[in-house]
């Protein structure tokens, strides 16, 4: 177990997917937080220099480079982050962000997974961090997928995405779904992707009255979650 304290270099895609409930337990152990917006600050740079790095969310394809020219960048940065196993944490787009950096596909998935649920978790991930989240239900808000990377673990998965988390090692752990959603902020998500909620047909005081009863109970279970794979993160 590591008491290692550092500066967390987050990355966003969007402002108001930010680190949500993980900030506390991050300053709470003593780690300074650094946030660079993707596509305005130089985040290659970024994720080079990181010590620790979180990878967040975002409604964008990782295959979209053409669209999003900084896309290339990041995932170079990724790759080299990666191919060295330095620590480092992906959410949602963060985590297909990471499967392609390790040489795996990321594609439209067909249909959005948006909501609450439960992850079914196998006999690994019930014995990685992951265990915390195991009868919790948790954020999901995809569209996109991915393949599971080459040497990778699957620790988790759900009835519509087989492939929601992975780790290699102990210091990449990459989660599809959103263990950060913090309940206080989520209007800001209604209200963000509301063209997205539109287009999928969901009902939005549906969502906003599952997040008042599920979201507290996530929001502990995922600081859980995250100060376990904190602890067992192996520094250079």
């Amino acid at each position: 177990m590591s008491a290692h304290q550092s500066v967390v270099t987050v990355v966003q895609h969007l402002a108001f997917e930010d680190l949500g409930s993980f900030a506390q337990p991050l300053r709470e152990l003593g780690h300074a937080i650094r946030v660079v917006q993707a596509g305005v600050d130089d985040v290659a740079q970024a994720i080079d220099d990181a010590e620790l790095l979180v990878v967040l969310g975002g409604p964008i394809g990782v295959y979209e480079t053409d669209r999003y020219p900084f896309l290339v960048d990041e995932l170079a940065a990724l790759e080299r982050r990666l191919a060295a196993r330095r620590p480092t944490l992906g959410v949602c787009l963060g985590a297909q962000l990471m499967a392609r950096a390790l040489g795996a596909a990321v594609y439209p998935g067909g249909r959005k997974e948006i909501g609450w649920g439960e992850l079914q978790l196998p006999p690994a991930g019930l014995q990685s961090p992951l265990r915390h989240l195991d009868g919790v239900a948790v954020l999901h808000w995809h569209g996109d997928t991915f393949d599971l990377p080459l040497d990778a673990e699957l620790l988790a998965s759900s009835p519509l995405y087989p492939h929601q988390a992975f780790r290699v090692g102990c210091n990449v752990l990459a989660l599809q779904f959103h263990p950060e959603a913090l309940t206080q902020q989520f209007e800001c998500w209604l209200i963000g992707h509301t063209g997205e909620l539109a287009a999928a047909g969901l009902d939005v005081p549906t969502l906003r009255s599952q997040a008042r009863t599920q979201g507290p109970l996530l929001e502990q279970a995922g600081r859980a979650m995250l100060k376990s794979w904190l602890a067992d993160l192996v520094w250079a």
